[in-house]
């Protein structure tokens, strides 16, 4: 039986992408943090015996995250397990959403089959950071619904972000506007504690921030901002698809084995 939420867990395992990953909190010089180191070291306060292991890897599609990431995860043998893929397919012309969410509920039933409690994240409503992504709000929608449904037999928890207008607030998101910044890492594993019931999360990560103390460029500064954005990131990735490659490529996984998380700098400085 999936262990409940709340409970004391001793390993910790995340599957997934560049999010989970961490891409957005830190770089690849210093190295990258992210929601799910961020979960871990607030899950090692309460469970100091806590190992921990991040499978994910940037770029790659929930059929890629369930070959080469779900066989080492059930290996390591969890008692809770985050599985957060689907954006990467969001992207692709030939989207979808049926076979996103086989890849996920094949990877919920493992790993829930095995013992382990499994939470993942719905994914917010993105055109109201990148406005050119207006036709894929359909396809957000549809995914969405869809991993609610394929979590609910397995007993999945489903940390629902969308729902709070704080998700989208530009600073919680690096200059990308694909990856969540440094404090948008935070109020992610923010919303998967209150999720799993952990002792003394809240629902705080919803709260609005303060007025920003300079406010977003508006009219011909707007349109030149986000030109700017078009050539800095959309246009690499759209060279990277024309060419077959991804930012994954070459990449492994930062700690595919479990280790102590208080045995890991990044995370004991921030939890």
């Amino acid at each position: 039986m999936a262990a409940q939420p709340g409970s004391r867990y001793l390993r910790y395992v995340a599957l997934g992408d560049s999010q989970t990953e961490g891409v957005g909190d830190g770089d690849d010089t210093r190295g990258l943090l992210g929601w799910a180191d961020r979960l871990a070291g607030l899950l090692g306060q309460h469970s100091p015996d806590l190992r921990y292991a991040n499978l994910a890897v940037r770029g790659r599609l929930a059929g890629q995250v369930r070959a080469e990431q779900l066989g080492p995860a059930l290996a390591l043998r969890p008692d809770l397990a985050s599985v957060v893929a689907g954006v990467n397919d969001l992207l692709r012309p030939r989207f979808d959403a049926d076979e996103v969410a086989g890849h996920l509920e094949a990877m919920f039933a493992a790993l829930t089959a095995q013992g382990a409690h499994v939470v993942t994240l719905t994914f917010p409503d993105l055109t109201r950071l990148i406005p050119a992504a207006r036709p894929v709000a359909p396809r957000i929608a549809a995914v969405n619904a869809r991993i609610r449904e394929v979590a609910r037999p397995h007993g999945v928890t489903v940390v629902e972000t969308g729902h709070h207008p704080v998700v989208t607030d530009p600073r919680l998101w690096s200059p990308d506007r694909l990856h969540a910044s440094p404090l948008g890492h935070a109020r992610i594993a923010a919303a998967v504690a209150q999720a799993l019931a952990l002792p003394g999360s809240d629902d705080s990560w919803t709260y609005p921030l303060p007025p920003p103390a300079v406010r977003p460029p508006t009219g011909p500064r707007a349109a030149v901002a986000e030109l700017a954005w078009l050539g800095s990131f959309l246009a690499p990735w759209i060279g990277r698809r024309l060419r077959g490659r991804s930012s994954g490529d070459g990449r492994t996984a930062k700690y595919p084995d479990l280790k102590p998380v208080r045995s890991i700098p990044s995370i004991r400085s921030v939890s």
